[in-house]
């Protein structure tokens, strides 16, 4: 048996839109993900997160299968559309009602609570009338909303994550404009990366200055960092490989752990990139009482000159292409989930001894990993053995890098339940739980049985 440390944290992961449903019931208002779903073309099959799991309704029993796998915590978003229905004015009760029911039934089956303040639904009237990320007035309001939810929840809920995926929100919804709002643009993503930092900081500066003291709770941010192994051994391709780290993990952790964007950004991108000022700063540097990760897959990293005429998506290749002249590839041996990323359970490890080198070994949670599979639902079983070879994989690679000092203090599998995968629709299913979508009847597939023997056993058997 492969052991992990006795207090080592094994959970699963959630996100608002791509499982509550409700959508309109209770005084939640629109966000930007109930608008964009609705336009044609834009989700596969033309699904929407309408209904998506009906979690809103279900939670008490999806709580009971928690308890059932043995989970031990359980990361959620919190829709901030159904706490203020515009963003910003009124607080709806029905709202700060229903996620203190659901904190409430998580602690009576001692399950830890983990809330992420924003998961990418924005509420739609501030993207309407504010520009939504845009606009440098939404870090206040991003810190009244924290604290509202600091306030209510805060007594009971002892784990905060501000921001999943900034990377995310930044370039697939205002670089490519494949996620909601939809905005395509080469200089956007930089503008609203910078507030999301800003927002960031000061939810956390307003945590630790009126709630921390007394609540006891820890806060952090979840970036996402996929490995980038150097295609040769060259030193191009070594500077390459890393440039690619550092413009998509490093763009949004150097701030919080160095006071700055990585060197190669301030570069590379020039003007484009806004500068910190000094009041910001102070709420950003050091903003992180935790590092949150989410990984899934890894690429080869070469570089490319302009001269070599090479053409790159200038959003396919995980930023923008023409500020890193980097290109990325995959070894033809690797397999692939039905998502098409590559499974590479070592770049894992990489990554996390990357992180911990990097940012002088803090203390990491893997806050996503996991993989979506096709599967189907026969006589009520759901067998996923695909599952369970990628989880044994990346897990295997979790204990290696603890061995080899690495503080990592948790890992939340992606996903709980099959749900609404955002561009993708219900077409990718992530789940360890069946979810039947017409019935809405869940039916845990044959990895949350071994996923559950995993946390009751503490470890990996060998």
């Amino acid at each position: 048996m492969n052991s992990f440390p006795s207090d080592f944290v094994w959970g699963a992961a959630t996100a608002s839109y791509q499982i509550e449903g409700g959508w309109l019931e209770n005084g939640k208002g629109l966000s930007i993900w109930d608008a964009f779903t609705h336009i044609p073309g834009k989700i596969d099959n033309g699904d929407t997160g309408d209904v998506a799991c009906d979690h809103f309704h279900k939670f008490k029993d999806d709580i009971a299968l928690m308890a059932q796998l043995g989970l031990k915590a359980y990361r959620f978003s919190i829709s901030w559309s159904r706490i203020y229905p515009d963003g910003r004015n009124a607080v709806n009760p029905a709202g700060i009602q229903f996620y203190s029911n659901l904190i409430d039934e998580l602690l009576k089956h001692d399950i830890t609570p983990w809330v992420t303040l924003y998961h990418w639904d924005l509420p739609l009237a501030l993207e309407l009338e504010l520009d939504g990320w845009r606009n440098p007035a939404m870090a206040e309001i991003f810190a009244r909303y924290a604290s509202t939810c600091f306030q209510h929840f805060g007594d009971r809920v002892k784990y905060w994550i501000t921001f999943n995926e900034p990377w995310v929100v930044a370039i697939f919804g205002h670089g490519n404009g494949v996620m909601a709002p939809g905005r395509v643009s080469n200089t956007e993503p930089y503008q609203v990366a910078h507030q999301l930092l800003r927002a960031h900081g000061l939810a956390v500066e307003a945590y630790r200055r009126n709630f921390q003291p007394h609540q006891n709770g820890l806060i952090g941010i979840t970036n996402v960092g996929d490995w980038r192994e150097p295609l040769t051994d060259s030193e191009k391709d070594r500077e390459s490989a890393e440039r690619a780290l550092e413009f998509m993990l490093g763009w949004f952790a150097d701030p919080i752990y160095f006071g700055q964007y990585p060197a190669c950004m301030r570069e590379r991108v020039g003007e484009k990139l806004p500068r910190f000022s000094e009041e910001d700063m102070a709420s950003i540097q050091g903003s992180c009482d935790f590092f949150g990760l989410n990984h899934y897959s890894t690429m080869y990293a070469s570089h490319i000159e302009e001269s070599e005429g090479v053409q790159i998506d200038p959003y396919a290749n995980f930023g923008i292409a023409e500020d890193q002249d980097i290109n990325l590839s995959s070894d033809p041996s690797w397999r692939k989930t039905h998502f098409g990323w590559n499974i590479v359970p070592w770049g894992c490890r990489k990554m996390l001894q990357w992180i911990s080198r990097r940012y002088d070994h803090p203390e990491i949670f893997i806050m996503e990993n996991g993989c979506s599979f096709d599967n189907e639902l026969v006589d009520g079983q759901a067998h996923d053995p695909q599952r369970i070879d990628f989880l044994s994989g990346y897990l295997g690679e979790c204990h290696k890098a603890i061995e080899d000092g690495v503080k990592l203090k948790g890992y939340f599998l992606w996903s709980l339940m099959d749900n609404f995968e955002w561009a993708h629709g219900f077409s990718k299913r992530f789940g360890i739980i069946y979810v039947d979508y017409p019935t809405g009847k869940r039916y845990p597939k044959e990895s949350a049985g071994w996923y559950s023997e995993v946390i009751q056993n503490n470890g990996l058997r060998d």
